[in-house]
């Protein structure tokens, strides 16, 4: 596995770098590692003390992130590791109760993250070309929470139309589809 880690308003030392790869290696019993997988680390240092660690594992198909807030550097790892590998856990259950390919297999899926962030101007700051993959909604479910994303973009296998799914803030999912078909 390749790393990465990136300091905001903190200087990344060794001893910040080797905690960061130390805690990493605990997530290699879920991936084919190989040098397609990356690890990028943003660690970012706010007034009043808190601190802020985004770890996005990237492999060729699919990303998987985790983003906390804490008191120091070491404990926003530690609770990041552990939501990454949450998020594993959960994967590999889901995919083994639906008869889906093991885990090593599900993450040579397509990424479809679309992330586009807004400024006060509301002009577009970031645009991302994504090519739309027939699936199932519950492959759509599997690859948002892998993502910890709130939305994901894809094309519906039944009926072929560009949908959205999206939690909602009662707990549930919901999901808006275009009107008009892909042909």
């Amino acid at each position: 596995m390749k790393y990465q880690i990136v300091g905001k308003n903190v200087e990344i030392n060794d001893q910040i770098y080797d905690a960061i790869v130390k805690k990493m290696t605990r997530m290699n019993k879920y991936f084919i590692i190989n040098d397609d997988v990356l690890c990028r680390a943003v660690v970012s240092a706010y007034r009043g003390g808190e601190h802020k660690v985004e770890v996005t594992i990237f492999t060729h198909m699919m990303d998987f992130r985790a983003e906390v807030t804490s008191d120091t550097i070491y404990n926003a790892v530690d609770k990041a590791i552990d939501k990454l590998e949450g998020q594993m856990r959960r994967l590999k259950t889901r995919l083994y109760k639906t008869n889906k390919q093991g885990l090593a297999e599900s993450i040579a899926l397509e990424n479809f993250e679309a992330a586009a962030q807004e400024e006060e101007e509301k002009e577009v700051v970031r645009m991302k070309e994504i090519f739309l993959e027939p699936m199932e909604l519950d492959e759509a479910i599997l690859r948002m929470e892998a993502l910890s994303h709130d939305f994901f973009l894809y094309l519906d296998e039944e009926d072929n139309r560009i949908s959205v799914l999206y939690r909602r803030h009662d707990g549930g999912y919901g999901i808006i589809q275009a009107e008009n078909k892909i042909k």
